[in-house]
């Protein structure tokens, strides 16, 4: 699979100015993607690096790319009521691998198809092992964004001319 280049190996400046590397994805079982465009925008707004894998992404390619990437934090969307057993089946994966142990790890959009169900969701969600669960119809968007205020910046070692060294 090809993957867009992150700023740091295109020689762009937005390396310097990012907050850090955001991997964006979907689930195996979801081919929509108007959600993963929408959170590149929301993320590259909120001054992130994204690269966005796509729709109907397997378990074991988005694992290989976190390991490759090592980002500072997964988003994970699903907008066709089966996120929640995709998600947990894959956080799993993600969390053994050990640079993405404590990497911030989030899935949301319509994760199930009760949404009486959704505290339940969402509990269970975290316990396997995601720090955060953005489930429609809670203001996931304003949610999100306080979550992004609570991350910490980046460790990123710097060049003798003060740039972010590759």
């Amino acid at each position: 699979m090809s993957r867009p280049l992150l700023p740091e190996e295109s020689g762009s400046k937005d390396a310097e100015r990012s907050k850090g590397t955001v991997i964006v994805t979907s689930v195996a079982s979801d081919s929509h993607t108007w959600n993963l465009v929408f959170l590149q925008l929301l993320i590259e707004e909120c001054g992130y690096t994204v690269v966005n894998l796509g729709p109907c992404v397997p378990d074991d390619l988005l694992v290989s790319e976190c390991h490759a990437l090592e980002p500072d934090m997964v988003v994970v969307s699903s907008v066709n009521g089966h996120g929640y057993q995709d998600g947990m089946r894959v956080i799993g994966q993600l969390r053994a691998l050990a640079p993405l142990a404590a990497t911030p790890v989030v899935i949301g959009g319509k994760l199930g198809t009760d949404d009486a169900e959704a505290a339940v969701r969402a509990k269970e969600l975290t316990a396997a092992g995601f720090d955060a669960v953005f489930e429609d119809g809670q203001d996931p968007v304003g949610a999100f964004r306080g979550f992004l205020t609570t991350l910490p910046a980046p460790e990123r070692s710097l060049d003798k001319a003060g740039r972010v060294a590759l």
